[in-house]
């Protein structure tokens, strides 16, 4: 078994080339797809029962939470989307994210944000399509979501397995 804790983390312009920047453009496109060719409020089913695209909008934070509908509330989250993009160049410049779980996260939460921002910019809302209904009583249907929140909650994921692996290696062993 090769021993992975010996190389070097992925550079930030790396990161951003590679990661950032492919999947940031996957979210602009399937958002434009869906603006081109799908009705708004439609939906089609892919498997049914189980996942449809859909053509929603949402106004709020993840599940729609805060959705007024309002200028303002557009306009609180962009400045809280920017102020979240100036955080995350400060913290990697200060260097806060040395390993290679957190610079995943960092490019993940990076286009994430940019997608939504993206969004709300330009439509005045984050365009959702993606509807997965799993069947279960607080999941009947998920949240519509997009690939923006996808790389967002995949960038969650990733700083919280890296918090357990830095508790476990400062947890002295007996």
């Amino acid at each position: 078994m090769r021993n992975t804790s010996s190389h070097r983390p992925l550079s930030f312009p790396l990161l951003l080339a590679a990661v950032t920047l492919p999947l940031y453009l996957l979210d602009q496109a399937t958002k434009w797809a869906v603006l081109h060719y799908v009705n708004y409020g439609e939906e089609i089913p892919v498997i049914p029962g189980f996942f449809d695209l859909v053509h929603w909008r949402n106004f709020g934070a993840a599940f729609s939470l805060f959705s007024d509908k309002t200028a303002h509330s557009n306009a609180f989250f962009i400045a809280l989307s920017a102020v979240a993009l100036l955080v995350l160049a400060v913290l990697a410049w200060r260097g806060k994210f040395a390993d290679r779980l957190s610079r995943w996260g960092w490019a993940f939460l990076l286009a994430g944000i940019l997608g939504n921002l993206t969004d709300r910019i330009f439509q005045g809302s984050v365009i959702d399509f993606l509807l997965f209904n799993l069947h279960v009583p607080f999941a009947n249907p998920w949240p519509a979501f997009n690939v923006a929140d996808s790389c967002i909650f995949l960038a969650a994921g990733l700083f919280i397995w890296q918090s357990f692996r830095e508790s476990n290696s400062a947890t002295p062993a007996g």
